[in-house]
């Protein structure tokens, strides 16, 4: 239990509050959709609601990927991260489907809706929260890629590394997005239908907001899927490959993989040196070439091979395949 415990500490922090934040507005949705019966808001409650077990689910998956290896798992729980957000995607799926569904049944039979002030006042707060909470997933999206920015700053240099960031931060930061958009989308609807006889309005947003939500969905389920398979970072295999070549005793880096286990990366490389150095100077490259790769963020264990230099370099042939 203890264990639990400590690995609670190092759950995702951006999902659980997340997971808080939104358990709260799918309740306060929840009741004004009882109050107000408008199918804005229906989509809103079921948006939220998903949300709030999707991000539990991934604190809990980001906690328990920390998990030490065992003698039974030696290559450690990184990918249990992906697991769970796969299984998590399945969540916001089913309600995506149930908002359009609801959606759809009022576009063909649309009704009033009562309780403007308790719609528009429930929105209002959901958005500023929901906004906050992505705000929140931004910043630690440029934490998980090691830049910094202030203020408004934050916001565009988010966007563009989202997909550079933790599986887990990367839920957050789509998820919330989504929900700041579709609390939007909501709040022009439920104007619409009050101030005007288009009472479809609310159907189509809602129809709307589902889309959005399997949008996320497929995101989500194709970047995790192929971190279960195992996949290869390329950005950081550059970042090290060219890294490890300023070393004066590598001639040159034969091969190189840089292996993504959840939030974690496992470094195999193989260089060429001299042949005729001695074992010891050989252990020697080796310690500095690991301390030097251990240093980047992320990676957790280097294997380093050795091969004597061939005269050909094959980290230059490897760089021009990649530009052709």
């Amino acid at each position: 239990m203890n264990e639990l415990f400590i690995l609670l500490k190092k759950g995702s922090k951006s999902a659980l509050l997340a997971a808080i934040i939104n358990t709260i507005i799918s309740i306060i949705k929840g009741f004004a959709y009882m109050l107000t019966g408008n199918v804005a808001m229906f989509a809103e409650t079921m948006h939220s609601l998903g949300d709030a077990a999707n991000q539990f689910f991934v604190f809990i998956g980001s906690a328990l990927s920390k998990k030490a290896p065992t003698a039974r798992f030696p290559n450690g729980f990184g990918r249990l991260v992906n697991l769970v957000l796969l299984g998590a995607v399945l969540v916001v799926g089913i309600m995506a489907y149930e908002t359009i569904i609801e959606g759809y049944h009022h576009i063909l039979h649309p009704t009033e809706s009562e309780g403007l002030l308790i719609n528009v006042g429930v929105l209002a707060v959901a958005i500023i929260l929901e906004a906050f909470v992505l705000f929140k997933a931004m910043k630690e999206t440029l934490h998980d890629v090691g830049l910094e920015a202030k203020g408004m700053g934050i916001v565009p240099k988010s966007f563009a590394n989202v997909n550079k960031a933790k599986p887990a931060t990367k839920l957050v930061f789509l998820e919330d997005l989504v929900a700041t958009l579709g609390g939007l989308l909501a709040l022009a609807a439920v104007l619409i239908s009050q101030f005007t006889p288009f009472h479809q309005a609310e159907g189509i947003a809602s129809i709307i907001i589902g889309l959005l939500m399997f949008y996320v969905v497929g995101k989500i389920f194709l970047d995790n899927a192929a971190g279960v398979l195992g996949e290869a970072d390329e950005v950081m295999q550059n970042k090290i490959g060219s890294a490890v070549l300023e070393d004066p005793d590598v001639r040159d880096v034969q091969e190189i993989a840089v292996l993504k286990e959840g939030d974690e990366l496992h470094v195999e490389i193989k260089i060429e040196v001299d042949p005729q150095i001695t074992l010891a100077e050989a252990d020697d490259i080796k310690d500095r070439i690991e301390e030097k790769i251990l240093k980047e963020k992320g990676v957790t264990d280097v294997i380093v091979e050795f091969d004597e230099d061939d005269k050909v370099s094959a980290w230059e042939n490897r760089e021009q395949n990649k530009e052709r």
